[in-house]
């Protein structure tokens, strides 16, 4: 019992060092163990006869295949040379006994074999120790090797081999095995009783085909990896770090947009995020709140080629005119449909149907300007009326639009409103009718043109009394059925003229440029 307790203790112990160990083979393999260690004999088993036998040495070897982690198959054999245990017999070194007193005094030298296949328990493995059972059959003999019956035919016997023990692995291919086998005499073939036998010992185990331990499964194993904890699917270095081409802090293997563009900003997966969808990942992305379906420059920044404040891609009139007003889609507005945009438009009010220049203004009102600038005034006759009354056709409006237009650009301007008549019917007839067209006119211009100041302008009937030709044909009397537009204070226009005519030559005017404020001087 002694003996037993003492195998105990040292098994314990051996467990206890396993925990230095930090590798282990791993995956199928092979294991070859040359083992040694102490054999110690069941008391109650005698052989030849008489004695017990004395504990002794071991010698042998263990043959393994790992299939899995907790599942092996091993095949184990040794020998034991031993004697009996004839302590207390007395003998002369001098005079050592025959061999026939050697069998009845004892002392018989014997030799002692065994061979089993077991199968291998693990399901305790880890990384610090890989503690094992194991249970199996085999076959031992026991030869008489000195005596008198030294040649009687040895003694074979069946076993049932069963113990446990510990690998504690120094690398990934070397480790220490510590080992307790029970190996029981199954009785039958022979006349010896079940007896039980020992076997304590350990030796250096050489994994064979084997993979080193991989923590984190990179395919490095732990004894060489610089990164243990690699994330699972990663791709490492061959210092088991992970890679990150891209640099953009998602590994390799895990980053399922590799070769985003660098300092983009990133989801979990590796994929650049786009926040407005432009196109120009977050990060990179100066113009963070672009519209979208614009299209932007490689800064995410929209871009705007005819600068209308509309960017491209959601300008569906692109080139349009520098300065012209636009609608939310980029288009150009023309409030009165005169063909030239809002904001170089300089006549924005033009009628509808009236020819204009580049600048949107009516070409009649140009002529209109032009003839105020050279004459000082503006004649119109066709301007129409019912017969005999002064209520205006319609067929006058554009006529006299066209002459608010004019007059509106000029708010410093004293104008008198002048109506002239044919010949026809009675002078006092028609100097009444002259004096009520000529208030007809005024009241129009000044309802259709808001900005003109009724102080500023005078409405004066001359009837038949200026005719411009004779009333001697039907043409002729049409020239004198006029209204005239004839400015008082000549002078400004004398100076708009000066400033226009320095301007074509090119040289600065030294005048003011902007018409002269209304004069409010009642006269």
């Amino acid at each position: 019992m002694h003996a037993r307790l003492k195998c105990v203790l040292l098994t314990a112990v051996a467990l206890l060092a396993a925990q230095v160990a930090t590798a282990e083979p791993l995956g199928r393999h092979f294991t070859v163990t040359p083992f040694g260690g102490f054999t110690i004999w069941d008391g109650n088993f005698r052989f030849p006869s008489t004695y017990p036998l004395t504990d002794n040495v071991y010698a042998g070897g263990r043959v393994g295949y790992q299939y899995l982690p907790w599942l092996g198959f091993e095949a184990a054999g040794g020998f034991s040379p031993t004697s009996e245990d004839a302590t207390g017999v007395v003998s002369n070194p001098a005079n050592p006994p025959t061999a026939a007193q050697s069998d009845v005094l004892g002392g018989r030298d014997v030799d002692y074999w065994h061979l089993s296949g077991n199968l291998m328990l693990s399901p305790w493995s880890g990384r610090y120790a890989s503690p094992f059972v194991f249970a199996g059959f085999g076959y031992s003999e026991f030869a008489l090797k000195t005596g008198s019956t030294a040649a009687t035919t040895p003694v074979p016997q069946g076993n049932l081999e069963f113990g446990g023990g510990v690998n504690m692995w120094l690398t990934d291919a070397v480790g220490l095995r510590l080992e307790l086998r029970d190996i029981q005499w199954i009785p039958g073939v022979s006349s010896i009783e079940k007896t039980q036998n020992l076997v304590l010992g350990g030796g250096v185990t050489f994994a064979l085909g084997a993979k080193g331990r991989d923590t984190d499964g990179d395919g490095v194993g732990d004894r060489k990896d610089k990164c243990p904890e690699t994330p699972p699917g990663a791709k490492v270095d061959e210092n088991g770090c992970p890679l990150d081409t891209d640099g953009d802090k998602v590994f390799d293997g895990l980053d399922q947009c590799p070769g985003t563009l660098a300092g983009c900003t990133v989801t979990a997966t590796g994929c650049p995020s786009d926040q407005d969808g432009d196109g120009v990942c977050d990060g990179v992305d100066q113009c963070a709140d672009t519209p979208k379906g614009a299209s932007v420059d490689a800064k995410g920044c929209p871009t705007d080629d005819d600068g209308d404040g509309v960017p491209n891609g959601i300008d569906k009139c692109a080139g349009t005119l520098k300065g012209c007003t636009v609608d939310s889609t980029g288009c150009p507005k023309d409030s009165d449909g005169d063909g030239v945009c809002d904001g170089p438009d300089r006549c924005p009010d033009t009628p509808s149907g009236v020819k204009v220049s580049t600048d949107g203004c009516p070409i009649e009102v140009i002529d209109r300007e032009t003839e105020l600038l050279d004459t000082g005034m503006m004649r119109l006759q066709d301007v129409n009326f019912e017969t005999g009354k002064a209520d205006l056709l319609p067929d006058s409006y554009t006529a006299l639009d066209i002459v608010g237009q004019v007059l509106a650009k000029w708010p410093g301007l004293k104008v008198e409103v002048g109506g002239h008549t044919d010949a026809r019917g009675t002078e006092a007839k028609n100097q009444a009718l002259s004096e009520a067209r000529a208030n007809s006119v005024l009241s129009y211009l000044t309802k259709k043109f808001p900005t003109l100041q009724p102080t500023q302008y005078t409405a004066r009937g001359y009837g038949e009394s200026k005719p411009v030709a004779p009333n001697s044909s039907a043409l002729n009397m049409a020239k004198n059925r006029r209204v005239e537009f004839v400015v008082i204070n000549k002078e400004v226009l004398k100076r708009e003229s000066q400033r226009r005519r320095l301007l074509q030559q090119g040289e600065q005017p030294a005048v003011p440029t902007t018409p002269a404020p209304a004069d409010t001087t009642k006269k």
